[in-house]
């Protein structure tokens, strides 16, 4: 793994650019349910930068028909998991493209600390005038946990709920249709259990990683969306002071 992802930050440093004030990288972190896809579209929103998931990008690979989502195709086809030579390349194709020349927003990458030890080369590469900060979303257990078993959605009219917190008037039915709510197979609690796990094996050590270079900002996600926001843009703002 290291020689293709050796060989993927080779790539990049020839198509670095100059140094230039910019805004730089922000990367976010958190446990399933915590909410940091939200926030990082939030934080792009705020920042006027371009929000990169790793998620979308597969799914437009593959959609598209491209060398890489044929390859990504087929392995997740036979059942395996998406090597980080694969998803080094997508995301290292999408920061060649202008509007991240001045800093992005990732979300749902580094997930490996090979991923994050790619990056931070990437990084050095592209010179940028502002250092990569690292947005870790803290939230309790419980919490998380009735955020995700919580979740139904109207197969309809796409309405979301949750039975805890934004409950439907009807048990289990819409309030708009009265459609019978639906849940995703892995919004079980073994499925979370699961996740909660990986996310703890794999990426917690990646946060420690720009943790110990002084780039890592804790939240606390248990709060609104605004507030979780306002948290971040003055943590991200103080960092960089």
């Amino acid at each position: 793994m290291e020689n293709q992802v050796g060989t993927l930050q080779a790539t990049s440093v020839e198509a670095a650019a100059p140094v230039r004030a910019a805004t730089g990288a922000i990367l976010f972190f958190g446990p399933p349910g915590a909410g940091k896809g939200t926030q990082a579209r939030e934080m792009a929103q705020r920042r006027g930068l371009p929000h990169i998931s790793t998620g979308d990008l597969l799914r437009n690979h593959v959609a598209q028909g491209t060398s890489l989502g044929h390859a990504a195709k087929q392995i997740m086809s036979s059942g395996g998991l998406i090597p980080d030579s694969l998803v080094c390349e997508m995301v290292r194709a999408r920061l060649q493209e202008p509007d991240t020349f001045g800093g992005y927003v990732l979300d749902g990458f580094p997930r490996t600390l090979e991923q994050a030890f790619w990056l931070d080369r990437c990084q050095n590469a592209q010179r940028f005038g502002a250092p990569t900060v690292a947005v870790c979303i803290h939230i309790d257990f419980k919490h998380l946990l009735r955020r995700i078993t919580g979740r139904r959605a109207c197969p309809v009219c796409q309405a979301s709920y949750n039975v805890y917190l934004n409950p439907p008037r009807q048990d289990e039915l819409c309030d708009f249709d009265g459609t019978k709510l639906t849940r995703r197979t892995d919004d079980s609690e073994q499925i979370f259990a699961e996740r909660i796990r990986a996310y703890e094996s794999l990426t917690a050590p990646v946060v420690e990683h720009y943790r110990l270079h002084g780039r890592a900002i804790d939240v606390d996600g248990d709060r609104s969306i605004g507030e979780v926001a306002a948290q971040i843009t003055a943590a991200v703002d103080h960092l960089r002071i």
